[in-house]
């Protein structure tokens, strides 16, 4: 307007102009506006800057001049001539045309002035100059069409800007809003203080003055209500109501969120689709999205206002949905979470039982084990004692003998009737009962020697220096009760210079309790037998192996023969204990290995190996 007022008011300076008008079109959508229109015939004038089909050229002077690019003089008889189709408004006395073009000769409109008075016309010179001006006004309008397009573009640049700064400040709040729900899913928070937190967090995204969280219950199909807040009712209607009532189960069982006025709030009420509304109807606004998590519903959102100023968009509602499903995650994994604690709580405290109910188990084997070791300490007592008292009464014997013979030699001799004969005989008597007193106290020292050994190495737990060889010997020396008046025949082949850095103890109890287990599981008492034990050493290690000809056993008990308490003479002097004690021994103690073989009817054999040294 302004520079079309400036052109006005320089053309009036050099030509007759009090009616004048610019008239810009555009080509691509066939429209064309005036940005600057002054007519004293017309009270009807084009209103500025609205745009209007461009009229065919034979219909309007103004559209042949921009069509056709050229200027036009049309004079008071020509419109005349042509009657009311040409062109609109007062019919002009002197009428001319420039076309406004742009560098590239297109069309950027036209420039137009007239006369309503006679006698006033305009000359050659006038047209020359009038389309001298066109072309200084068409290269100013490409000027200025350039700055606007410019201002255009920085505006529309700067609105987009803005946009986006806006989309992304909103984003930003959005994704701070998600960390948050995150984060109170990972904190152990009540219910009350996980529902306000959740109110804050999406009362920073919208107007939530009015909030509610609703829970479903899938084991009692129920709607619980833990958190609620309303400007116009203190606190819930109903805590806690069966699923099907209120606007809170028409959403879930719709599982869409859900954007409702009040007018077409009535509407669900009358149509029976929500039963029992519940709180304040007098609503301007309303939402609600479930939370679910692969369809599976855990409850629903709530957010409604009784402000006709504040009234939520389909923008608002996809915002609520999407917090709604985030909810729905963290309230799934927090439920998760308090399932694997009381799990967790309860494996513990069955682990406890477990592992409390495991120490007394081992207690009472370890109990039993010692007493099984004691017992077979006892069987050895009782043993050796019985083969004792035999030389021993021998030696009571010879001695009252020999006190005896003694005492009558020394009455002989006092009623002088000692004789050469006498004499001999007398001495012949004490030399007997010394050598038979002598071979017996031997035969004892040498029973108490082995069992003493025997005795102390298996109820102690010392590394010592020992040859094996001699030592087996001890061992079954101290069996020697066991095996007397029986059948079996021991054979030991074991390297004379085999010496040990080991338990002794550990040997003596796993020999004993081989040999007892043959003596007891292998043969019948009065069934003969032999028991061979051999012994090598291959590269530091000791190779000690055991095998009886008994009765053996099948393969179901050879796997459970190590297994503590298992016995196949429960009741007949089996305890269960010596195989398991074995075991342990010889894996424990000498840290070695054990393997065993047998069949029905082919014997027992074990497979032991065991380093040479245990000392560090």
């Amino acid at each position: 307007v302004d520079f079309g007022g400036a052109v006005h008011r320089a053309l009036g300076r050099i030509m007759y102009a009090a009616n004048f008008y610019v008239a810009l079109c555009d080509r691509e959508d066939g429209t064309i506006w005036f940005p600057y229109f002054v007519d004293e015939a017309d009270d009807e004038v084009p209103i500025l800057n609205q745009r209007v089909p461009l009229a065919s050229p034979e219909k309007s002077p103004t559209a042949w001049v921009v069509v056709n690019k050229r200027r036009l003089m049309i004079t008071a008889d020509e419109f005349e001539r042509a009657g009311a189709q040409w062109g609109h408004g007062s019919a002009a006395e002197h009428w001319m045309g420039a076309p406004l073009l742009d560098r590239h000769q297109q069309a950027l409109g036209a420039m137009v002035i007239q006369s309503y008075t006679k006698g006033v016309t305009y000359s050659e010179e006038d047209q020359a100059l009038f389309s001298q001006i066109a072309n200084h006004v068409s290269n100013a309008l490409q000027g200025l069409q350039s700055v606007d397009r410019l201002e255009r573009a920085v505006q529309e640049r700067t609105a987009a800007l803005a946009h986006e700064v806006a989309e992304r400040r909103r984003a930003e709040q959005v994704q701070h809003a998600l960390y948050q729900i995150a984060d109170l899913s990972a904190q152990a928070l009540d219910a009350e203080r996980l529902s306000a937190s959740l109110h804050a967090i999406i009362g920073e995204l919208m107007v939530a003055k009015n909030f509610l969280i609703g829970l479903y219950h899938p084991d009692t199909q129920e709607i619980s209500i833990p958190y609620f807040v309303d400007e116009k009712d203190a606190e819930a209607p109903v805590k806690r109501f069966p699923f099907g009532k209120a606007m809170c189960s028409y959403v879930l069982d719709s599982k869409q969120a859900q954007l409702h006025d009040a007018t077409s709030f009535r509407h669900l009420v009358a149509n029976g689709l929500v039963k029992e509304p519940l709180g304040n109807l007098d609503i301007a606004s309303w939402m609600g999205a479930p939370m679910l998590v692969h369809e599976q519903p855990y409850g629903v959102l709530i957010v409604q206002s009784y402000d006709p100023s504040t009234l939520y968009t389909k923008a608002d509602l996809d915002l609520l949905a999407f917090m709604a499903s985030h909810v729905a995650v963290a309230i799934a994994r927090m439920q998760a979470d308090r399932k694997i604690r009381k799990t967790k709580e309860a494996l513990e405290a069955q682990n406890a039982a477990l592992e409390e109910a495991l120490h007394k188990l081992q207690l009472a084997q370890s109990e039993l084990v010692r007493q099984e070791k004691l017992a077979s300490l006892g069987g050895l007592v009782a043993g050796v004692a019985h083969e004792i008292n035999t030389p021993l009464g021998i030696c009571v014997t010879a001695t009252s003998h020999l006190v005896q013979e003694l005492k009558l030699t020394r009455e002989e001799l006092a009623a002088g009737e000692m004789t050469e004969d006498s004499l001999n005989s007398f001495l012949d008597i004490v030399d007997q009962s010394l050598r038979i007193m002598t071979t017996n106290t031997q035969r004892a020292a040498s029973l108490v020697r082995s069992f003493k050994q025997v005795a102390v190495d298996q109820s102690s737990d010392d590394i010592r220096n020992f040859n094996l060889g001699a030592y087996l010997n001890e061992v079954l020396l101290s069996l020697q009760p066991k095996l007397k008046g029986r059948p079996v025949k021991v054979n030991v082949d074991c390297p004379k210079d085999l010496v040990l850095d080991s338990f002794p103890g550990a040997v003596s109890q796993i020999v004993t309790n081989m040999v007892v287990n043959s003596l007891v599981h292998g043969f019948e008492r009065d069934q003969a037998g032999k028991i061979d034990i051999r012994v090598r050493e291959e590269g530091g290690e000791v190779v000690f192996d055991y095998a009886d000809d008994g009765a053996g056993m099948d393969q179901e008990a050879l796997t459970k023969l190590f297994d503590p308490f298992f016995t196949t003479k429960r009741g007949s002097g089996g305890s269960g204990l010596g195989a398991h004690i074995l075991y342990n021994l010889v894996t424990g103690a000498l840290g070695g290995t054990v393997r065993v073989e047998s069949e029905p009817g082919q014997g027992l054999r074990y497979h032991l190996t065991f380093p040479r040294s245990r000392k560090k």
